[in-house]
């Protein structure tokens, strides 16, 4: 896959002015108010996963609106509390899975909580929880364009919130250490661990990578591929409603995230996304205030660095709390 994007000595110095929306604070505050007058009703059920060194739990908590949200929660047995957290966010399509498919973080002694995303979980990985009410199901996306003329409508607003209970329910659970608690994902899953470090204060690191959801307007401009083309092929058919749509887009755009981030941050870059373009990436962590730190994959596309970025975000964790 060759070089598409900007040569890398621009992406390095890639700070684009931010289009944000003068209430962006306040629809944020309102909409964060208005989930927490559900009572989060946060379950751990004990699952038989046939694990000896990790206890499993299935979750469900109240998202958006109320409405019940999957997840796993794990817990390596046999160390000591408080115990470092990670809650983990999931890529674009994808669900929740099965217990044996999360194992890395638990087993380097981490808790654990995976999010299932709403709606999504049919394409590469199952989920099990539906976005509408009456018996929907989780369904073969795409979700780039769901409610996309309104802010109070849009998909995301919903899947964010869901992602911001996420940590409010890991942090029922007595055994976490309130004060290191960490957000993660690949891809979308990266973009909400960006999301939900702007809108709390207490997670003290975000590590996302090849994030999505950020910089909208020139991901839709250059990017050839799904997610983002999904909106580019909503505005073929739609052109009276360019303007609208990216105003819409600004409520949830990780570079407007980035800028109110105060955990530590450390992303990770595929140099040749053509999912994800670096110059988007880069357009929202050079906006990140905070400590931060970002490695860049120079011949990877999507895939970014793998499991060898995986092994660097343990690494990174363990030099930061140590055992």
């Amino acid at each position: 896959m060759p070089l598409f994007d900007m040569p890398l000595e621009e992406l390095r110095v890639y700070k684009p002015q931010r289009s944000e929306p003068a209430d962006f604070d306040n629809f944020w505050r309102e909409t964060l108010s208005e989930a927490r007058q559900h009572d989060l009703s946060a379950t751990f059920e004990p699952a038989d996963s046939g694990l000896q060194t990790i206890d499993v739990y299935d979750v469900t908590f109240a998202g958006f609106g109320g409405a019940p949200i999957k997840g796993w929660y794990f817990v390596p047995r046999h160390l000591p509390a408080p115990l470092p957290a990670v809650v983990q966010y999931i890529g674009y399509g994808g669900g929740r899975g099965y217990p044996l498919e999360w194992l890395e973080f638990p087993s380097a002694g981490f808790a654990q909580l995976v999010m299932d995303t709403r709606g999504q979980g049919s394409v590469w990985r199952r989920g099990d929880t539906a976005d509408m009410p009456n018996g929907a199901n989780p369904a073969i996306p795409g979700y780039m364009t769901q409610g996309i003329l309104d802010p109070h409508t849009y998909y995301y607003r919903r899947l964010y919130t869901d992602a911001v209970r996420a940590v409010d329910a890991l942090l029922t659970r007595d055994e976490v250490d309130r004060r290191r608690i960490a957000v993660t994902g690949t891809s979308q899953g990266g973009g909400l661990s960006i999301a939900v470090a702007g809108l709390r204060a207490d997670v003290a690191f975000c590590l996302p990578d090849v994030p999505f959801l950020l910089h909208f307007r020139r991901a839709v401009d250059i990017t050839p591929t799904n997610p983002y083309l999904e909106i580019a092929r909503y505005l073929s058919t739609h052109r009276d409603r360019i303007d609208v749509v990216f105003n819409t887009l600004a409520y949830f755009d990780g570079v407007n995230f980035a800028a109110r981030m105060q955990a530590e941050a450390f992303y990770s870059v595929g140099i040749m996304d053509t999912v994800c373009p670096p110059s988007t990436v880069y357009a929202s962590y050079n906006h990140v205030r905070s400590q931060k730190r970002i490695v860049e994959y120079h011949f990877n596309n999507h895939e970014g660095g793998g499991a060898q970025h995986l092994q660097e975000k343990i690494r990174f964790l363990r030099e930061m709390w140590p055992a």
